[in-house]
C-alpha cells in the first residue's frame, strides 16, 4: 500500500477538504528545511525534488531552501499552515509542540537502538498518528524520516549525571526535551543550530543534546572534553505538505507527490542506520573522553518524564507497545 494512502483516513481527508476548494494546481514548490546543506535531511530534499520533476515531465519542480532560510521551524510552520510554504521537512519536535501526542517518539530509551528506532517509525502506529495533522495542525504528513539517536557533549568532564546539573545545555526548543533535562535538573537552553558551534566554543552553552552526525560532521567534539554516548531519545523528522497546497492538488498529483516525498524522507531512516554508529566510533577515536551510559545513568529522571508525557500524549502506551513488539 502506497505510504500517503495509509496515513490519511477519513477524518483527514474531511479535513483537508475545508482548508480550500481551490483546484488550480501548483507547479513550482518551495520546501524549506534548518539543517545545512550538506545534512542528510537536505540531500533527500533536493533528491525528492529531482524525482518529482523527472516523475511528473517537468510539471512540476523543487526549491530547496536550507538552513533556515525561510525562518525557524515554527515559523515556517506557520507558513505552510496559511499556504505560503508548500512542503517541510521538518522535525517532529516542532510537530509536536502542536499535536502533543507526537511528544511520544521522544519517550527516553523508547528505542533500543538506532535500528529498533526505525522499525517504530516504519510501524502501522506510527503512520497512523499522521491521520492527525491535517486537522490539528493544517499540513499533510506523508512519511517519516530521522536524524538518529540523541547523545550529550560536554564541556567539562561528565562522570554521572550529577555532574550535569545546573549545566547550560543546548536543546531542540520542544517540551518533551525541556521536560526530560528539567527532570535531571540541568539548565536547558534552547538555541539554533547555526549558533551551536560558537555557543559551545565560547562557553556560551556548557554542553549540548546532538545526534552523531552533527557532533562528527560540524566537529562539535572540538570544543568539548567530554562525550557522552547515551542513545537517550530518537529524532524523528516528518515531511509536510502544506494542507491548503494539497488541497489544489489533483488526485494524481497527491499520490505522485505523497509516494515520492514518503520514499525519500523515508530513505534518511537507513542512511542513519547504515552511519550512525561509524559517525560514534570517529568521534571516539579523536581521543576525547568518551563514556557510554545507559538508562540508568539518568536516575529518577527518566520515571519522572514518564508520569509527566503519560498524561500529555495519548499515543504514548500505543507507541510503547510497538518498541516492545519489535524489540530485538
Amino acid at each position: 500500500m502506497k505510504l500517503i494512502q495509509k496515513t490519511l483516513g477519513g477524518a483527514a481527508v474531511a479535513a483537508i477538504a475545508l482548508f480550500s476548494a481551490a483546484t488550480a494546481q501548483a507547479e513550482e514548490f518551495r520546501l524549506g528545511l534548518i539543517t545545512p546543506p550538506p545534512h542528510i535531511w537536505t540531500k533527500a530534499a533536493e533528491a525528492f525534488g529531482a524525482e518529482l520533476s523527472e516523475a511528473s515531465g517537468g510539471a512540476h519542480s523543487v526549491t530547496v531552501f536550507p538552513a533556515r532560510q525561510l525562518g525557524n521551524e515554527a515559523e515556517m510552520l506557520q507558513q505552510l499552515q496559511t499556504g505560503a510554504l508548500d512542503m517541510a521537512f521538518m522535525t517532529v519536535a516542532e510537530v509536536s509542540n502542536r499535536a502533543q501526542d507526537f511528544g511520544a517518539f521522544y519517550a527516553p530509551f523508547l528505542a533500543d537502538d538506532i535500528d529498533h528506532a526505525g522499525r517504530i517509525l516504519r510501524s502501522d502506529t506510527a503512520i497512523g498518528l499522521l491521520d492527525q495533522l491535517p486537522a490539528e495542525v493544517g499540513v499533510v504528513g506523508t512519511g517519516y524520516g530521522m536524524a538518529g539517536l540523541r547523545q550529550i557533549v560536554s564541556r567539562g568532564e561528565v562522570t554521572s549525571a550529577d555532574d550535569l546539573v545546573g549545566l547550560k545545555l543546548r536543546i531542540t526548543p520542544f517540551d518533551p526535551i525541556l521536560d526530560f533535562y528539567n527532570a535531571l535538573g540541568a539548565a536547558p537552553t534552547p538555541m539554533p543550530l547555526p549558533a551551536v558551534y560558537d555557543a559551545l566554543a565560547n562557553g556560551q552553552v556548557d554542553a549540548i543534546d546532538m545526534d552523531a552526525e552533527l557532533i562528527w560532521v560540524l566537529k562539535y567534539y572540538e570544543h568539548a572534553d567530554t562525550v557522552v554516548q547515551s542513545n537517550h531519545m530518537m529524532f524523528p523528522m516528518v515531511g509536510l505538505v502544506s494542507a491548503k497546497v494539497w488541497a489544489g492538488l489533483s488526485e494524481e498529483d497527491r499520490a505522485m507527490i505523497g509516494d515520492l516525498m514518503g520514499k525519500h524522507v523515508d530513505s534518511t531512516i537507513d542512511t542513519y542506520v547504515a552511519k550512525d554508529r561509524d559517525w560514534l566510533q570517529q568521534v571516539r577515536d579523536t581521543g576525547k573522553t568518551y563514556v557510554e551510559v545507559d538508562q540508568d545513568f539518568f536516575g529518577d529522571a527518566v520515571a519522572e518524564w514518564n508520569a509527566i508525557w503519560s498524561e500529555k500524549s495519548g499515543a504514548l502506551d500505543d507507541l510503547r507497545q510497538v518498541a516492545a513488539d519489535t524489540a530485538n
